[in-house]
């Protein structure tokens, strides 16, 4: 009986939770930290891309310039992310 009432209780907080970050995003608020990536940042690794470099390769040559990391690597998963959504927004552009 009190695992069936804490399963329900923590649904109403999940709920509650995702009800209050779609309002912030309504408001104009971002969820999340701050973004490292920047325009030179992608045009170096799309360059060191066309060079048939690894991501790990990639992520070592680049250096974070603003926020908290500032002068530290990105990781290979930020470098894939940055990637890809430069080649998601080529093909909506692309398409239109």
């Amino acid at each position: 009986m009190l695992a069936a009432m804490s399963g329900m209780e923590r649904e109403y907080i999940r709920d509650r939770t995702l009800e209050g970050q779609e309002s912030a995003r309504k408001r104009g608020k971002t969820i999340g930290g701050a973004g490292i990536t920047d325009e030179s940042m992608l045009s170096t690794a799309l360059h060191l891309r066309e060079h048939e470099m690894s991501l790990r390769d990639i992520a070592k040559r680049l250096v974070i310039t603003a926020g908290a990391k500032k002068g530290q690597h990105p990781s290979p998963a930020t470098v894939m992310r940055m990637l890809c959504e430069h080649d998601e927004q080529a093909a909506t552009a692309a398409s239109t």
